[in-house]
């Protein structure tokens, strides 16, 4: 079984059955029918992959891992915030005429600051200290900034990487407020993992451990049957994770620098509704 699996199904089956409902309140969530998403939650929640061992993708459903690394470096890479620079069309609901998210996201990560060694943003501060302060214990990322929430699209869910070095081994944190378990959980996941690897290459280093920490980790009501649908099936094998050894530098990673070896799956035909 994947670790992946095994910790999902942990996670979910200690929200169905020890979770708080929230349908006492009022909620911002809705249906696209105009309903109020309500959902089951648990608070706290931290979970650990070992990226040595395995990469930590789902095989109860298939993530359309592809799709999730052409988000991640959308955000990281390209850091923008237009979805007329992204393939898919995930953030459609929260986007402007213009095709804008507002000051969200990669806008966040592109915001340059100046230190003594000079001016860098979010992501090329990292890979400076990864390269020239290995030792540091500053070396993260944040990009839930107060003063710019009014003009987002949408808070950020996932919002702060911390990045540690130990040895040669890379290892990280990922900090998120707010996690949609089915329909989110495992494709941040991949996203960071891979994350992970991409800063690792890029510095020389190994990847090693992400920690995902998730404030309020929930399942929302019409997710409740497909979850527990999910839980009955029979998990495979985690699928060998390969990167191009070509590729060292950050800004010249795509996503068809990655490969999944013998990626098996169950077969999943539910249709995934998204409260917005």
């Amino acid at each position: 079984m994947s670790r992946a699996d095994e910790i999902f199904m942990e996670n979910c089956r200690e929200i169905l059955q020890n979770g708080t409902w929230d349908t006492d309140q009022q909620v911002r969530p809705h249906w696209d029918d105009g309903t109020p998403a309500h959902t089951v939650k648990k608070f706290g929640i931290i979970n650990r992959y070992q990226l040595k061992e395995e990469f930590p993708i789902l095989t109860l459903r298939r993530t359309y891992w592809k799709t999730a690394i052409d988000e991640l470096l959308w955000i990281w890479q390209a850091k923008s915030n237009n979805i007329r620079d992204l393939r898919g069309h995930i953030w459609d609901s929260w986007a402007d005429e213009s095709g804008s998210i507002g000051k969200a996201y990669g806008y966040q990560l592109a915001r340059k600051s100046i230190y003594p060694e000079g001016e860098f943003d979010q992501v090329d501060r990292v890979l400076y200290d990864l390269h020239h302060n290995p030792a540091s214990r500053r070396i993260m990322t944040n990009i839930y900034n107060f003063d710019d929430l009014h003009e987002m699209g949408l808070y950020p869910c996932a919002y702060s990487m911390t990045f540690n070095v130990s040895g040669r081994t890379l290892n990280a944190i990922l900090n998120q407020r707010s996690q949609d378990m089915l329909a989110a959980n495992n494709w941040n996941v991949v996203q960071y993992a891979v994350l992970v690897h991409m800063m690792a290459r890029a510095s020389g280093l190994e990847a090693g451990e992400l920690v995902h920490v998730i404030a309020d980790a929930h399942i929302y009501d019409r997710h409740v049957p497909i979850v527990e649908q999910m839980l009955t099936q029979t998990p495979q094998k985690a699928p060998a994770f390969v990167v191009d050894p070509a590729v060292t530098d950050f800004y010249a990673f795509t996503r068809d620098s990655f490969r999944l070896e013998n990626y098996q799956y169950a077969p999943f035909a539910e249709k995934i509704p998204v409260a917005i």
